[in-house]
């Protein structure tokens, strides 16, 4: 969600190659696309809407309504809706530890996918206790319930990653097993975006008025760095270690 909606959407084409197209939730939003496939929505936030412009995950759910029961049971905040918005119903909420999150009841946008493609590379919680946020989101969510279509949760490396088929589409972190919660973490989500050259990335953002707010860190298969746009919504772009310039 963006306070000026086409400056964002100037920025984001110039640092990740997006392209944009209405959608069905009506000219306040637009859809993403990265070589034609659907990858992210941006919204222009109400000016009675005292948010911040940020990058939110918003997980599909059968029924919104139970979805917010859920999450008021489990002693977490609904902050807003569930509302009818377009095409379905939506709800933004905040897990215990204080991380925002949304759902979305309703028709999704055809090849909309995490963890191929163009898409977001995945979506990353960092909280203080990843154990305790995999029970409240497993619970809300019914991640690893065992349907038709559900997730799967396994725990490594002291992450606990989610996978649907073959995709990973997130992980929880919050430091090692043995080590106590961490007081000192801001909960929140992440979302990582791929990119061919995080070189080009990194130059594109400061000149497009955004920022680098960490040293790039790497891993064997991969470097990434957490960038801000111009509005200060964060996230984090992620390419293979081997594309450097």
């Amino acid at each position: 969600m963006a306070r000026d909606l086409a400056a964002a959407q100037h920025f984001y084409a110039g640092v990740l190659g997006w392209e944009f197209r209405a959608s069905g939730l009506g000219d306040g939003f637009s859809v993403a696309l990265h070589e034609g496939m659907p990858v992210a929505g941006i919204g222009a936030l109400a000016e009675r809407l005292d948010m911040p412009v940020a990058w939110t995950p918003y997980f599909a759910v059968a029924d919104a309504d139970v979805t917010a029961a859920r999450i008021r049971e489990r002693g977490a905040t609904m902050a807003v809706g569930p509302l009818a918005f377009g095409t379905g119903r939506a709800g933004l909420a905040a897990d215990p530890a204080g991380a925002v999150f949304g759902f979305w009841e309703g028709m999704v946008v055809p090849d909309w996918s995490v963890g191929r493609g163009s898409a977001p590379a995945w979506l990353e919680l960092h909280t203080r206790d990843a154990f305790e946020a995999s029970i409240f989101y497993g619970g809300v969510l019914d991640w690893a319930g065992g349907g038709a279509g559900c997730c799967v949760a396994s725990y490594e490396h002291d992450h606990v990653v989610l996978r649907h088929g073959h995709d990973t589409v997130a992980r929880i972190s919050g430091g090692a097993a043995d080590t106590a919660p961490d007081p000192s973490i801001r909960p929140r989500w992440h979302v990582r975006f791929p990119v061919p050259d995080l070189e080009a990335a990194i130059a594109a953002t400061t000149g497009l008025g955004g920022q680098a707010v960490a040293p790039v860190e790497a891993s064997k298969t991969s470097r990434w760095i957490a960038l801000t746009d111009p509005e200060g919504a964060r996230f984090t772009v992620v390419a293979p270690q081997d594309a450097i310039s």
